[in-house]
């Protein structure tokens, strides 16, 4: 039989085709992937890290934060205190009429209610001792701790210190969470913090910040302190008194401060001066403090050069309290402090910190710039005085009204006796600023109406003319010695 010719071509396409499923197919037990449509390759995943990894304080592959939280919130405690204080019932307790006709009988229209205040503390010991602010339990009449699991004791006030805005209180309890103490002097700017406590009553709240600045100087009512932490997480009115932590849950500040106006800006007292405050009162019920009698700031150029002062860290005497262990040791305002105890001073800072490391009675050697020569005298620390025992220092008869000038972009005045009544001015030396210009360089510098400027440039002024001849020239450099307040100031700064 003849075959077709297209035969040929029809066997070879079965021939190929019975070929391909051949090898398609392959062996028996052998899977052969067709690359006509691979399945992708599932990606590879680093498996999560366990929950616990966090705790090192890795922000990248943990939230050391929620870990944070979750192990010191038991140690954080709502501070509830109660206070009594007599409030008038009659409509016009205060007005002058109703007190000249009735006298001690408006005391019959008032009644003791209880004042109710709220802050936050934190467990130091697992024995019940609770570290918290002196504002929060200042005046209290009763003191009530709540814990994170709802246990409520009352408290007892161990000791305070108004200085510092520290206290101590204590509740009768044992195997109590405590939060460990860390080390404020390694705390760095910029390093995360977190702080937990009790805002407007709502417990346990955990705000994130960084820490912003140290060394911080606040002046507000009683309360004078140089060496605040300064952060932006956010602490509010009931935050008072609770910890400020680092990401290894260690406390590095007490909460203690807000600026009202300003959003971001709070402020916690270093724990390391809490550490120094908290023993003493734990031990003795006070602070026992060693004094010197000397207020201080921190070395500027422009003072350095002005005074003409060898060195460019220190910190300058701006004030001796008359009779005081500095005083007595030869110190006088001007001076630049460059060695106390053996430890070299930067700032005004370390002078604080290094007297507060001395007892009362403590014999320590001081080593100082006048000028331009180095001095070294041993100062014998001395107790704190009480309240109010710093008295202004006595002028002498008040002076004839002098002309004025407005060097600086400040209008200055001698001290005439309606100007001291005004500001109550300790004497009658120097010129008492009346007005400061905007953008002037007296504003630069910091001078404000009713400022006294006892010094310029190292020179005494005891008037206008004085004032007049240490600004001549053009100084480089300008510095003063200004009373304030009742302390005096070095305001310092350079020209342009």
């Amino acid at each position: 039989m003849k075959l077709p010719k297209k035969t040929p071509w029809i066997l070879c396409a079965l021939l190929t085709l019975a070929l391909g499923t051949l090898f398609l197919s392959g062996p028996p037990g052998v899977r052969v992937l067709q690359a006509a449509s691979p399945t992708p390759a599932a990606p590879t995943v680093a498996p999560a890290p366990p929950a616990s990894s966090s705790r090192g304080g890795d922000v990248f592959t943990g939230n050391p934060v929620a870990q944070i939280a979750k192990r010191s919130s038991p140690a954080v405690v709502n501070i509830d205190t109660e206070t009594l204080v007599r409030q008038s019932m009659a409509p016009f307790p205060d007005d002058p009429f109703f007190r000249q006709f009735f006298g001690q009988e408006l005391e019959r229209f008032s009644r003791t209610v209880p004042m109710k205040g709220k802050g936050s503390g934190f467990l130091v010991s697992r024995d019940g001792y609770i570290l918290t602010n002196n504002h929060v339990v200042e005046g209290a009449d009763k003191i009530t701790v709540t814990l994170l699991d709802g246990r409520h004791f009352p408290a007892k006030l161990v000791g305070r210190d108004p200085t510092f805005d520290l206290a101590v209180v204590k509740i009768q309890a044992d195997k109590l969470p405590a939060l460990p103490l860390g080390d404020s002097e390694r705390v760095e700017v910029g390093e995360w913090v977190v702080a937990i406590g009790n805002p407007f009553g709502l417990e346990n709240t955990v705000t994130v910040g960084v820490l912003s600045a140290k060394n911080r100087t606040i002046q507000a009512q009683n309360l004078n302190f140089q060496g605040f932490l300064q952060t932006d997480a956010a602490i509010n009115p009931g935050n008072s008194g609770g910890p400020l932590l680092n990401l290894r849950g260690e406390v590095v500040g007490i909460n203690t401060a807000i600026v009202p106006y300003a959003q971001g800006i709070g402020f916690a007292v270093p724990v390391n001066m809490a550490k120094q405050v908290m023993d003493d009162l734990i031990r003795h019920g006070e602070v026992k403090r060693g004094w010197m009698g000397v207020s201080v700031q921190s070395l500027t150029p422009a003072f350095a050069e002005a005074y003409g002062i060898p060195t460019a860290e220190g910190a300058v005497v701006g004030d001796v309290v008359p009779g005081s262990p500095a005083d007595r040791a030869g110190l006088a305002r001007g001076d630049v402090i460059v060695s106390l105890g053996g430890k070299t001073v930067k700032n005004s800072q370390d002078v604080v910190f290094a007297v507060r490391n001395f007892l009362a009675g403590d014999k320590v050697k001081l080593e100082f710039y006048r000028q331009k020569t180095k001095r070294s005298v041993e100062v014998v620390l001395g107790d704190l005085p009480g309240k109010g025992e710093k008295k202004a220092a006595k002028g002498s008869a008040p002076s004839a009204p002098e002309r004025t000038s407005s060097r600086l972009g400040a209008a200055v005045s001698g001290v005439t006796p309606e100007l001291r009544s005004r500001y109550k001015l300790p004497g009658s030396e120097g010129v008492v600023v009346l007005s400061v210009e905007g953008n002037s360089f007296a504003q630069m510098l910091g001078l404000r109406p009713g400022d006294l400027v006892l010094e310029a440039n190292r020179r005494r002024i005891r008037g206008v003319p004085d004032w007049e001849a240490a600004l001549g020239g053009k100084p480089k450099a300008v510095a003063l010695l200004v009373w304030r307040e009742g302390q005096t100031l070095f305001f310092s700064l350079k020209a342009e």
